[in-house]
């Protein structure tokens, strides 16, 4: 199989009638390595041990236990996926509004979630919606955030009737 790229470190020899290249991997690792990539990925990794995967767990359940006790009280809202075990994020639809509205709404306010049917066609047909909109808790967020997010959803509301 030939390389897709050329670049340093891949090419054994080269002259005006052929390239030969290195043997694997070498000859599919064109370029200069992704030093500072790898640098930054290490310093990611220390920030996140230094406060511990299971904490960080633990908040992000905490804030998705509380968006949805919050979303609860919405009229008109329905949550996607009601599994006891799941990541930081609330999948929801609003009465009326496509989650694509929802999405650019939110936006609007600063709010930033996504919209679509997320790469997830079948589980969208389990559902019988089109689409959904989706907000994700990690553990830079907070309750206040969630606040704010929820503001935003009852004015969407108020705004479509």
């Amino acid at each position: 199989m030939p390389p897709y790229q050329g670049g340093g470190d891949m090419i054994r020899t080269v002259t005006f009638e052929k390239s030969t290249y290195a043997g694997l991997p070498h000859k599919f690792e064109a370029g200069t390595p992704s030093i500072a990539e790898v640098i930054g990925l290490g310093a990611a990794i220390d920030y996140l041990n230094s406060i511990g995967m299971e904490a960080i767990a633990a908040h992000e359940a905490e804030l998705l236990a509380y968006a949805t006790e919050q979303a609860l009280q919405i009229d008109g809202l329905k949550i996607i996926g009601e599994a006891k075990e799941k990541g930081g994020i609330l999948s929801f639809t609003l009465h009326k509004i496509h989650p694509h509205d929802i999405g650019t709404m939110l936006d609007s306010l600063g709010i930033a979630i996504r919209a679509g049917h997320h790469c997830a066609m079948p589980v969208m047909d389990f559902y019988k919606v089109p689409a959904t909109a989706r907000a994700s808790f990690a553990m830079y967020n907070t309750k206040a955030e969630i606040d704010v997010l929820m503001s935003g959803i009852r004015n969407l509301i108020t705004m479509f009737g």
